[in-house]
């Protein structure tokens, strides 16, 4: 083969030029990072990576304190640059069966009680301003932080009573060469299925048709403004409010989460929720929120003897 002497570091120039014709920019700025922070260092001058090297690899970015999602997203890159390199002839490779420890952490996903949530919802309408109104409408809708930071008033419909969600804002960590920045960019949401209409509930729209009055269509909802903020800049604001009413702190994203559980408390089904989530599959929506309480299943073995009597 031509091309077997090539080294990894070698290859990953030409797999990092040629993905980006193809993915979000944000999305391979994500990949750069990935490989100039985790992969190169260890694989960069090596002409062949076998399961062995990927595998200690992969425990020894779990020794190293990183939880396995993100280990699998490393292995994911150093995956699609193997392939790459196969494919382009400078390596064999036949797959990999990488194998992980037994999963200790328990997955569940922060979410207000029921209480905080509607005391938070009391506190945001009784305190209602333009940074609060974005914390209130992604307890009521379950947008994501760079969603909400994006959304403008000619993202609202109110005759239709919906809000667009078309746009999204997110800060990217950006390797151009030995020069490291971060960007704030602006562009489409997550995924295709991202891009949806979420109903308003009559309190919400008409919290924004109060709101709207006053403010231009191009403007920013969270700033009153043609200039957006950022999420950093939110979520701090997002922190400094939790820890004023003494609610425990969560992530931001707790808020979509909350949204979430409420919906599947209130016997809404999976479908719509995935679909007011954007999320991509189903699956996703069943794994983070579908999590039977005892009651639930007492419930359902009471049913069941019914269904039989």
């Amino acid at each position: 083969m031509d091309n077997e002497k090539r080294t990894f570091g070698q290859v990953a120039r030409d797999w990092q030029t040629d993905k980006r014709k193809y993915v979000k920019y944000s999305t391979w700025s994500a990949y750069v990072l990935i490989l100039e922070k985790h992969i190169m260092p260890v694989f960069k001058d090596l002409a062949e990576i076998t399961e062995k090297d990927a595998q200690e690899f992969a425990l020894g970015k779990l020794g190293d304190g990183l939880k396995q999602k993100s280990v699998k997203d490393i292995l994911m890159v150093l995956k699609m640059v193997v392939k790459y390199g196969a494919k382009a002839g400078a390596w064999n490779y036949n797959g990999w069966n990488i194998r992980f420890p037994v999963q200790r952490e328990s997955g569940k996903v922060d979410v207000l009680s029921l209480v905080d949530h509607r005391r938070f919802l009391m506190y945001l309408k009784t305190h209602m301003d333009r940074r609060n109104l974005g914390i209130y409408i992604c307890l009521s809708t379950g947008m994501r932080i760079g969603e909400i930071c994006a959304l403008r008033w000619d993202d609202i419909d109110l005759r239709d009573s919906v809000i667009n969600v078309r746009k999204t804002i997110e800060r990217i960590y950006v390797v151009d060469g030995e020069r490291h920045h971060t960007e704030l960019l602006l562009g489409p949401p997550k995924t295709a299925n991202s891009i949806r209409e979420i109903p308003l509930n009559a309190e919400l729209r008409s919290i924004l048709k109060s709101m709207k009055r006053s403010a231009g269509e191009t403007c920013y909802l969270l700033t009153g403004s043609e200039h957006p903020t950022e999420p950093r800049t939110y979520r701090n604001y997002y922190n400094r409010l939790l820890q004023r009413l003494c609610i425990p702190h969560m992530k931001f994203h707790a808020l979509r989460h909350s949204f979430a559980t409420r919906c599947i408390e209130s016997e809404c089904d999976y479908k719509t929720v995935s679909a007011l989530l954007g999320h991509s599959d189903i699956r996703t929506t069943l794994n983070l929120y579908v999590h039977p309480g005892m009651e639930q299943k007492r419930l359902c073995m009471e049913k069941v003897l019914r269904s039989v009597e």
